[in-house]
């Protein structure tokens, strides 16, 4: 069986591992206190999948304003599943679960930003009903 839920503090190492599958290596100094900033914040969903106590899988959700639309957007911003449970429907009960808190919010759409190289990831989000938006910038404050 499968557990959705919110992640305490001790759930910080299994979370930092996922991100570091994701190609973000290096979470461990800050990891704590980023959980403890979503999960007290009003705006910020963290969720993780849980099985036989072992987290399997993170999605980290932002709902913003949407200043010229009257309702607000949900963004996914870090969503993975260990290596060793993909292909188990894990991934699907995170999104489902997602869209379910988006839908409650109020809100109109659902996004994730994903990297052109994710080709997995891609499939994916196709079978769960995105569509490709035409063009995603940024600018790195570094």
């Amino acid at each position: 069986m499968i557990d959705i839920q919110e992640p305490t503090i001790s759930d910080a190492a299994a979370i930092a591992a996922l991100l570091g599958s994701l190609g973000y290596p290096g979470t461990e100094p800050f990891i704590e206190s980023r959980i403890t900033q979503l999960i007290s914040h009003d705006d910020d969903v963290l969720l993780i999948a849980v099985k036989e106590n072992v987290v399997i899988g993170v999605i980290s959700l932002h709902f913003i304003p949407q200043l010229a639309l009257p309702r607000d957007l949900c963004r996914i911003s870090y969503f993975c599943v260990s290596e060793t449970s993909r292909g188990e429907g894990v991934g699907a009960m995170l999104e489902s679960h997602a869209v379910d808190i988006a839908k409650a919010r109020g809100c109109d759409r659902i996004e994730v930003h994903c990297n052109f190289r994710r080709v997995d990831a891609h499939r994916f989000y196709d079978r769960q009903g995105y569509v490709e938006s035409p063009k995603y910038l940024f600018k790195s404050l570094d």
